[in-house]
């Protein structure tokens, strides 16, 4: 992703005094900020690994080759690229504790590196381009190793350009062997929107946005046509790309994968949205949904008929299915017109078709206000060291995004190791924002206290959401839209550790 990283590389003389730089953000801080940047390759970091690495840790060793591909999409065929000639790419699994080793070898004709979204892992590894590491070249070969320390639902992908709009990505699933959920087995669901090598490439997509704009245009601020309501959370505006498909596990809803279950089993669901642009409104139906977990987290288990993901967000799910038949787990694309399917067979009869709208997709619709942290990962409730107020920028008739957030004499969001840093996340314009924070999850701050530990949060149109995090993963992290086409045009910043 973004190139525009070349410019935070920053060298901070010893013993400058740091300042507070510009109007629009807040700082609250107990303690003094050092000038020295801890930077992803610090002994610092190389420390914290080794404490997290056990020595008799197990080491898993995969290959995952990028390389142009073609993949059946629906009734056509689609140039793309992907790992290992596969959409979705190859799941990878592990237990917590593990440490993963990862080759990864570029046969793109541009440059590669790898994200692996929502783990809490060494910041050398983070795979953001210029900030943790350099660009993997086309034709060599990088070999990402680190400690998955957290179990959860997770996945990877590119983090160059608008590469995660093709087919570079996969799933990431870390298992608890002390976990005591009951269930009787288990199915990974990767949802995406699909444009590429049948409606141009993501990179003519983007270009389009950027020479023409969208044809509402951008109204200046104003809060007309937001439109956000209890039906429509993400507003009016909940996309900027039309895409021909949408798929479940690299599948349409005329060709659905089908998912064998028993009748009376308890089913859990990971469900992963790694779309570029689009949010999936989720449903089972003739089925609840009790969620376990969000972005790999637990939460105390709550009912729902529907669950809305946003790009880069998790949700597992149990499911229990009494009745032999079949039953379609639809994802409506949020604002769009079009749905990915996947269907549970319990036994035998005719399979829905591809239109199906489950009643429960128009029935309760979870909401961060519904989830409460397990108290194996909620964080105490002791007051921030540290205050930021990071303001959403941007418009869709220049398509220029940005994020305005506490940069201190040069250094972006400096923080200090140990430090509880409060994030109030605060949306400036028309569209919503999936913003997710690499490195190290946060706790959403809801009435009452005690919501979810995420790492990717929703921020409706003209609306904010508060979350803090505990800084014990030192490095240089980012913190962005997930909306590759909003992060690529600027809607990122960086969270930096000092001493």
């Amino acid at each position: 992703m973004p190139r525009r990283f070349e410019r935070w590389h920053i060298v901070v003389a010893a013993g400058v005094t740091l300042v507070l730089a510009i109007a629009a953000i807040v700082v609250i801080a107990t303690r003094s900020v050092p000038a020295r940047v801890v930077a992803s390759d610090d002994a610092v970091v190389v420390a914290t690994e080794d404490e997290r690495r056990a020595p008799d840790a197990v080491v898993v060793d995969v290959t995952l080759r990028a390389a142009p591909t073609s993949v059946r999409i629906g009734d056509r065929d689609a140039d793309t690229w992907a790992f290992n000639d596969q959409v979705p790419g190859p799941e990878l699994r592990l237990d917590a504790g593990d440490v993963l080793r990862a080759r990864v070898e570029n046969r793109l004709p541009e440059p590669l590196t790898i994200h692996w979204h929502g783990i809490d892992l060494r910041a050398d590894m983070d795979g953001v381009p210029h900030l943790s590491q350099q660009p993997i070249a086309p034709g060599e070969d990088f070999t990402y190793e680190f400690v998955v320390p957290n179990a959860g639902t997770y996945f990877y992908h590119s983090h160059v350009g608008v590469q995660l709009d093709r087919g570079l990505y996969g799933p990431l699933i870390v298992d608890d062997p002390t976990e005591d959920l009951a269930y009787d087995r288990e199915y990974t669901v990767l949802l995406d929107d699909w444009l590429d090598g049948l409606a141009g490439t993501p990179d003519q997509a983007l270009s389009r946005l950027q020479s023409e704009g969208m044809s509402h245009g951008d109204m200046g601020g104003m809060h007309h046509g937001a439109g956000e309501t209890a039906d429509s959370p993400l507003g009016s505006d909940t996309g900027d790309v039309e895409y021909p498909y949408f798929l479940s596990n690299g599948r349409t809803p005329d060709d659905p994968e089908e998912l064998a279950v028993t009748p009376g089993e308890r089913v859990r669901l990971r469900m992963i949205n790694a779309a570029s642009d689009t949010a999936f409104r989720v449903a089972l139906g003739g089925a609840e949904l009790t969620v376990t977990h969000t972005d790999g987290r637990p939460v105390l288990p709550v009912e729902t008929d529907a669950v809305l993901l946003g790009m880069g967000e998790r949700y597992d799910a149990l499911v229990t299915l009494t009745d032999p038949g079949v039953f379609a787990l639809v994802a409506s694309a949020e604002g769009k017109d079009g749905q990915a399917v996947a269907l549970l067979r319990s036994g035998a009869g005719e399979s829905p078709p591809p239109d199906v709208e489950p009643a429960e997709l128009t029935g309760r619709l979870l909401t961060l206000d519904d989830l409460e942290a397990d108290p194996a990962v909620a964080l105490d409730d002791s007051d921030p060291d540290r205050t930021y107020q990071v303001q959403l920028t941007g418009g869709m008739h220049s398509y220029e995004w940005g994020v305005d957030g506490g940069e201190v004499d040069g250094i972006p969001m400096p923080v200090r190791e140990g430090e509880r840093v409060r994030l109030i996340l605060e949306n400036d314009t028309m569209m919503w924002h999936p913003i997710h924070l690499h490195g190290q999850p946060f706790q959403v701050q809801v009435a009452g206290g005690g919501g979810p530990v995420k790492d990717t949060v929703n921020v409706a149109p003209f609306d904010q959401v508060t979350v803090d995090f505990v800084a014990d993963n030192p490095g240089a992290w980012m913190l962005h839209c997930h909306n590759v086409y909003h992060a690529e045009t600027g809607m990122h910043t960086v969270i930096s550790y000092v001493q």
